[in-house]
């Protein structure tokens, strides 16, 4: 009876692996994973679909000995370690043998024995014995015996099966439950990154909070993976993002945005090489390159995740290496999403080649190339000539966009973006009058322009005029006068290393 791919499930890589494993004919698999219902489910259906006749499912615990998938109990007490073994030694015909926690009982040499003698009596007769444990432990002496790997986090399969499972339950008590393809896609990209019972818990606090599930209960789901995240306290949720109708300007940028958008969505059948990895957004501080990122995610449907370097490197949580390696893991295992690196110019650089930064730039590049498909790096910098020319060659990232202040058409596009926020009508309000007067203001500044404008009328008690605009913009000496020269280098480093975000020159 050699293992077979189910007909009728929509299988997960985890899934996949395991059958693969058991057809392999090999007795011994040891399982690293912390979600021990997990792997008993995966191994329960394994037994059932996996073989031409299904298998008997066995579960050893320390409390409660052997016991089968149908509630049988061996006649002798097997909560013993050696005795449970015995069990599996005389047992007639196959099975799997599901030991959880088994690594305490490695430390005994009778235990490790007996495992080495049934390595020979169950090979090639159906017979496995896995072991599942949340940490590693196997003894040199049965180290070549036995087959080891990690159980990885569910895979989008395996959690749209669950999905559908609980939905069905849902259903069945009398809940309401959006069960269109495409809201199941939605639900399911949404719990990506957590573990099945992580995945169970934000399922029923969406019905507990909105009384049904469907397309209103995203925000609820993504709230357990930013609990998740935190528990790093070096990865931030950014829940504050904003659609790309907000960003002033930037017409190119936006344009390339929305056309990778397509592809994006289609990762999981196009190749690799078509999927967008990422953005590198460098210029002129207070320009929009935070606020590019933030409608990325917006355009891509995707949470937002910041990854912070000032934590990394703080020694809070260990090694800045590990640290970061770890922040990076973290993300793989809760994409899809955006993650987002915030002035990379100051925690990744190769100017240390032998040191720590160096090792972390030498992974970050490594890890740019191999990531998982599910997530979009976009990063932001700037000092941009700080960054070393592996970081922005072509293959980092699909595009190296460079922002520049805004042109006289982006600043009133940015004067009614932040009026109509404010609640402002701009239509007729005759922001044209300012083109002259902003000219080399960068966004951030056209934005404190509008507040403090508005401030001043409500200090006064009364609606805001282009008089408290033009009175305000008088007062405003912007960056690209008392930093020229900066400014002036930036634009000189990047007008032939990266791709302009709006249209025309500004020089």
């Amino acid at each position: 009876m050699a293992a077979q791919a189910p007909s009728n499930l929509l299988e997960s890589k985890s899934s996949k692996l395991l059958r693969e494993l058991l057809a392999s004919g090999r007795p011994i698999l040891y399982i690293m994973t912390a979600e021990e219902q997990r792997i008993a489910r995966l191994l329960r259906e394994g037994a059932e679909h996996f073989f031409a006749s299904p298998l008997p499912y066995w579960s050893w615990s320390l409390t409660e000995g052997m016991v089968c998938s149908n509630g049988t109990k061996s006649e002798h007490d097997t909560t013993n370690p050696r005795a449970a073994l015995d069990f599996v030694a005389q047992y007639q015909g196959a099975a799997i043998f599901h030991m959880k926690d088994f690594h305490d009982a490695l430390k005994e040499a009778v235990v490790v024995r007996r495992l080495r003698d049934l390595y020979e009596q169950c090979a090639g007769k159906n017979k496995f014995v896995v072991i599942s444990s949340p940490i590693r432990f196997i003894p040199e002496e049965i180290s070549r015996n036995i087959v080891f790997f990690e159980l990885n986090i569910p895979d989008f399969n395996e959690v749209k099966t669950f999905l559908e499972e609980q939905a069905a339950k849902l259903v069945a008590s009398g809940k309401t439950v959006d069960t269109s393809e495409a809201t199941m896609i939605h639900m399911t990209r949404a719990l990506q990154g957590l573990t099945i019972d992580e995945a169970g818990f934000a399922i029923h606090r969406a019905i507990a909070e909105t009384g049904h599930l469907g397309m209103e209960s995203l925000p609820v789901l993504f709230e357990e993976k930013r609990l998740l995240v935190n528990r790093s306290g070096t990865i931030q949720y950014i829940a504050d993002g904003a659609q790309i109708e907000a960003v002033g300007g930037l017409e190119v940028m936006k344009k390339w945005l929305l056309e990778r958008r397509q592809l994006f969505l289609l990762r999981d059948s196009i190749g690799a090489e078509l999927v967008p990895k990422g953005v590198l957004v460098m210029g002129v501080s207070g320009c929009g390159k935070s606020l590019s990122v933030k409608a990325v995610a917006s355009c891509f449907e995707l949470p937002l995740y910041r990854i912070d370097m000032t934590e990394i490197f703080s020694g809070r949580h260990g090694n800045a290496e590990w640290a970061f390696a770890r922040a990076c893991r973290t993300m793989e295992a809760i994409a899809p999403a955006v993650v987002w690196f915030d002035e990379i110019e100051m925690g990744i650089t190769s100017s240390e080649s032998s040191g720590e930064q160096g090792r972390i730039f030498a992974f970050f590049l490594t890890w740019m190339q191999e990531k998982v498909r599910g997530l979009f790096v976009a990063a932001t910098a700037n000092r941009i000539d700080l960054l070393p020319a592996e970081m922005i060659r072509k293959g980092r990232f699909d595009e190296v966009f460079f922002v520049d202040v805004p042109m006289d058409e982006e600043r009133i596009d940015i004067f009614n973006i932040h009026l109509r926020k404010r609640g402002i009508d701009p239509t007729g309000f005759g922001v044209e009058r300012l083109t002259k007067l902003t000219k080399g203001w960068t966004g951030a500044e056209c934005e404190q322009c509008v507040v403090s404008a508005v401030t001043r009328a409500k200090l006064e008690d009364r609606e805001m005029t282009l008089e408290d605009l033009l009175r305000t913009a008088g007062n405003i000496v912007p960056l690209s006068k008392t930093m020229k020269e900066q400014v002036d280098h930036i634009r000189s480093w990047a007008r032939d290393r990266a791709a302009p975000a709006s249209l025309g020159d500004h020089r």
